[in-house]
């Protein structure tokens, strides 16, 4: 069951625009996926396309590993 993911492909534009691309869509789940002309203050977070201020992307990726409320040892102990 451990299946690699291929990671996004990395485009840097003639202005210095980095993109992280996957599937088409901006998506980065270890950083930012767009740093417009290299300038990391005005970095701006995507997951499958979507657009995420940096607080709520941080708290999307830490919430993507682990098991589901319903695999959890509390929950074997209700049935």
């Amino acid at each position: 069951m451990d299946k690699q993911f291929e990671k996004g492909r990395t485009i840097t534009q003639e202005d210095g625009t980095i993109m992280v691309i996957f599937d088409g869509k901006l998506h980065n789940w270890e950083g930012p996926a767009l740093i417009p002309e290299g300038n990391k203050r005005k970095r701006e977070y995507y997951l499958n396309g979507i657009k995420y201020s940096e607080s709520d992307w941080k708290e999307r990726v830490r919430g993507r590993e682990g098991l589901p409320w319903y695999k959890g040892g509390s929950a074997k102990a209700r049935f």
